[in-house]
């Protein structure tokens, strides 16, 4: 009787939960449908107030990606992303061997990569990712060995503070400032006479492939996705690693302080021709160095020799380093004088990097918030819709090409640095399941393609949790919104700016690293220009009671 009374109850509170969830998921995607077709619904229109911001030099340690290489926007000017890392053995006091004689000194870091095709002799055709830029361009690459030891935090008066590093931190000026490209050491290390390897050097697309032999003369093949593959100076290794004393090998404080890591720096050709910048994730790289060190035989003690190895990973603390040599266009653009905070700007700038925001403030609807609460009022949807300007970002450069337009922009709360709750509430995936950064769909922030140019039109973003929650709620507080330029949607925490002002003190750590950017229209622009119908409102429909 009671196991029979239990499953009855069991099962009559699981039929009431499946009904409750049936019906949350109605609700919620009726949001959804009525926000997309509206029932033939009239949208009230709100004024906003949308004006420019600059992002200065941003915090860029602790990095997912970083960028590498010079990319040349024809609408907003040139950026130049350099690196710095620090680097760890894969394994500490390694056994060096006796008179040790290096072979090779290998560095290499996967690119972002897709086979395409398999190819007749084995291995396959790959389509390099994250590329931005000519597809020709090329780079004078050099790696040093960095003369700044990085540390992840340090103490002032005896409180633990953790340490930042800066887009600006091989540009300063400032003496009493770090400047990695100043204490860089010695000569580059990529010195190979293959000037594919430095003077000339491109995101090659193709397969790795490397042959070995072993003791028996078997030759092997070895086939691995494309990745930036350097020879790097084997005296220099020879010296700092193999001859090393047994000390600076032992932990990883000891060779961090020893080896403080590698700054790679990127400059045009000097023909001056077409560049480009790619994002890649430097932390699965590693340097490999191949050796050959005596051993004694058990039986007479004959000296002989074996093949070593030694791996060196880059991991540790990082640094992303960004220079922009803006147009005039921008430059002037978001400058603090030429910003109108009180009635907003015609156009605005967004720019990943060290670049530029949106700052987003909802003053026509927040003043009529009163009312709309009186009148009862349910909102079906709300929306900022961003209209891209076309003509402009369709400018093309010295290479023939238009600005690549960001796939996506990302609206938050500025005020307190955090998603907003539509973000968190988007429990959707990605568009295609191959790319989890294309996820929270109907939050949106997509880019809009003109089906014939290809081109952007607009950036929709919804906002019908967040309207909603300043209707409903007493405590809700109609804070300041902020646009960026994203790749990865995924990523919301915020890094700090070196230099804070009133409006920003931190932006999303997805801008940083993303080297695009686009000019969309504002909100204040007159009746009597012919954009004026795509200056930026906020939209919102309602079901209004009769």
């Amino acid at each position: 009787m009671y196991n029979t009374s239990f499953i009855k109850k069991i099962l009559l509170v699981a039929t009431v939960v499946l009904l409750y969830s049936c019906d949350k998921d109605f609700n919620a995607i009726g949001d959804d449908l009525i926000g997309d077709n509206h029932f033939d619904l009239v949208p009230q229109d709100y004024g906003v107030v949308a004006y420019n911001q600059e992002i200065t030099p941003i915090q860029s340690n602790s990095l997912g990606v970083n960028a590498l290489g010079i990319y040349d926007n024809p609408v907003l000017g040139a950026t130049t992303a350099n690196y710095t890392t620090q680097v760890s053995l894969a394994a500490y006091a390694p056994t060096i061997g006796a008179d040790p004689e290096i072979q090779s000194v290998v560095l290499s870091v996967p690119y972002f990569s897709k086979a395409q095709t398999a190819k007749p002799e084995g291995g396959s055709t790959y389509k390099l990712d994250s590329i931005y830029g000519a597809a020709n361009g090329k780079l004078n690459l050099s790696v040093y060995e960095s003369g700044i030891q990085m540390r992840g935090s340090f103490f002032d008066n005896g409180v633990q503070y953790p340490q930042f590093y800066y887009t600006d931190m091989d540009t300063n000026t400032d003496p009493n400032y770090i400047n990695f490209d100043s204490k860089k050491v010695g000569s580059k290390l990529n010195d190979d006479a293959n000037e594919a390897q430095n003077t000339k050097f491109f995101f090659d697309s193709e397969e790795i492939v490397e042959e070995t032999t072993d003791a028996a003369g078997v030759k092997t093949t070895n086939r691995s996705a494309p990745a930036m593959h350097l020879n790097l100076n084997k005296a220099f290794f020879q010296e700092k690693i193999l001859k090393a004393a047994t000390s600076k090998l032992a932990s990883a404080d000891a060779f961090q302080e020893y080896f403080r890591g590698l700054y790679f720096k990127v400059e045009k050709t000097a023909d001056g021709g077409p560049s480009n910048m790619a994002l890649i994730n430097f932390a699965k790289g590693k340097i490999t160095i191949k050796y050959k060190a005596k051993t004694a035989s058990t039986t007479d003690a004959a000296e002989t020799t074996e093949d070593k190895s030694l791996e060196i990973s880059l991991t540790g603390a990082t640094a992303g380093l960004l220079k922009d040599n803006k147009s005039q266009e921008y430059s002037d653009a978001i400058k603090t004088a030429s910003i109108n905070t009180t009635s907003g700007d015609s156009k605005l700038y967004l720019k990943g990097g060290q670049g530029s925001l949106a700052v987003i403030e909802l003053k026509d609807f927040g003043a009529q918030l009163e009312e709309i609460k009186k009148s009862n009022w349910i909102v079906n949807e709300a929306n900022l819709v961003f209209t891209i300007d076309a003509e402009k970002m369709a400018v093309k450069g010295s290479d023939n090409l238009a600005a690549k337009e960001p796939r996506r922009v990302y609206l938050y709360d500025l005020t307190n640095n955090v998603p907003l709750v539509d973000y968190t509430a988007d429990r959707t995936t990605s568009l295609s399941t191959a790319d989890p950064a294309m996820s929270k769909v109907i939050f949106g922030g997509i880019i809009n393609l003109d089906p014939t140019t290809k081109r952007g039109t607009t950036y929709k973003i919804r906002l019908t949790q967040h309207v909603r929650n300043l209707i409903k709620s007493s405590t809700a507080v109609n804070v300041k919104l902020g646009l960026v330029v994203i790749d990865d949607i995924t990523v919301t925490a915020s890094n700090k700016l070196k230099v804070k002002n009133d409006v920003i003190t931190d932006a999303p750590r997805a801008t940083v690293v993303a080297p695009l950017g686009t000019i969309l229209f504002g909100n204040n622009i007159p009746s009597t220009d012919a954009n004026y119908n795509k200056r930026l409102k906020l939209e919102v429909y309602y079901t209004k009671p009769n």
